[in-house]
């Protein structure tokens, strides 16, 4: 059945058959076809699309998910765009649950803000609107001019706790790092379970001592500056000895984060959560990356269970470790697909949401 007005088309971007899984599963809850399109590489590498059907005046929606080859995919997706553009599509929304290179959202001495250019480049392809999930940093909303949704996944992961897990009630959700404990704050608090925090844990962080800033003079100049305006030195951080804030003996340890890839510090924290008595353990991630040899490391280590969403595909790392389980989160990408096509307000998408969430 169709549930929305006409002049909708909804694209599949990606080239991977995999890829295309999210997208015909979007199609089916909404009663339509995917749109005919060809995606392809050339012998010399170059990305080529050809739109198969007409999108003049129609409401164009283009789905892309992240391969391993994540700079093909975003050369796929702007190519897209920017095809449906001069064909004289309504408005062009691009569907990316998983946006790249979020991680690199911050400025890293003397690197730059990736997630800053992509996002200019979607925008100058021709894209009108922007739905998402989970970004690293709300703030990348900040870099588009466009409208962005960015949704959740939540309530999906928090149907699975209270439906998968039995004894749920005697869990604790924990976040491995101080930096991910408001996430974990707000799973607790939805769950009325306790929280705990692992502080102290190895960060990758880049060695100061590398930068170029850092490097004293060749020659003292002091005598040159007013004593009072010499800049104070700041004090190195020193990591402490790894410690488990709030107690988990003998319970079940939830281990909340946005992100999946490198599964070191997991396995790192799960050890940690064994040694302090939680007798089973749970990783909850949006986007499940999960990549090089991480499947290997998860099925070798203490965790029982890493859930993820099809956001991203991992079929072959599910077939590398059974304790990898999916969760499907196409329904709630239908909606707003189906609530921006018909002009329909968002926001009931956005319930019980807060700020810090």
């Amino acid at each position: 059945m169709n549930h929305t007005k006409g002049g909708l088309v909804i694209f599949t971007a990606n080239s991977h058959p995999s890829s295309r899984e999210l997208g015909k599963r979007i199609a089916e809850r909404l009663g339509v076809e995917l749109g005919k399109v060809q995606v392809y590489q050339e012998a010399n590498r170059e990305t080529r699309v050809q739109i198969q059907e007409s999108v003049r005046g129609k409401d164009v929606f283009v789905i892309q998910t992240m391969s391993k080859d994540v700079n093909t995919t975003i050369m796929e997706m702007l190519i897209m765009v920017y095809a449906c553009r001069t064909s004289c599509a309504k408005s062009i929304t691009g569907v990316l649950p998983y946006f790249p290179y979020s991680k690199q959202c911050k400025m890293r001495k003397r690197g730059s803000i990736v997630s800053k250019l992509v996002a200019s480049m979607m925008c100058k392809a021709g894209l009108t609107h922007l739905i998402t999930m989970d970004l690293h940093q709300k703030e990348i909303q900040g870099f588009f001019n466009i409208p962005v949704d960015n949704l959740r996944a939540s309530p999906f992961l928090l149907q699975y706790i209270q439906e998968e897990i039995p004894d749920y009630r005697n869990a604790v959700i924990v976040a491995k790092s101080p930096a991910s404990a408001k996430r974990a704050q707000s799973f607790a608090e939805r769950l009325r379970l306790g929280i705990a925090v692992i502080h102290g844990e190895a960060q990758d962080a880049e060695s100061d001592q590398v930068d170029g800033r850092h490097s004293p003079p060749t020659v003292k100049t002091t005598g040159a500056i007013h004593p009072s305006m010499e800049i104070p030195l700041l004090i190195p951080k020193e990591k402490p000895p790894i410690t488990v804030v709030g107690d988990v003996g003998g319970r079940i340890a939830i281990i909340v984060d946005d992100i999946i890839d490198d599964v070191d510090s997991f396995v790192a924290a799960a050890e940690t959560l064994k040694e302090r008595g939680a007798y089973k353990i749970f990783v909850m991630a949006t986007h499940g990356l999960l990549s090089s040899d991480a499947p290997r490391f998860i099925e070798e280590s203490a965790i029982d269970e890493v859930v993820v969403t099809n956001t991203i595909p991992h079929e072959l790392q599910k077939l590398q470790c059974p304790k990898i389980k999916t969760v499907d989160i196409s329904m709630i990408l239908s909606e707003a697909i189906r609530r921006i096509h018909n002009e329909e307000s968002m926001s009931y998408l956005f319930r019980n949401i807060g700020v810090d969430d």
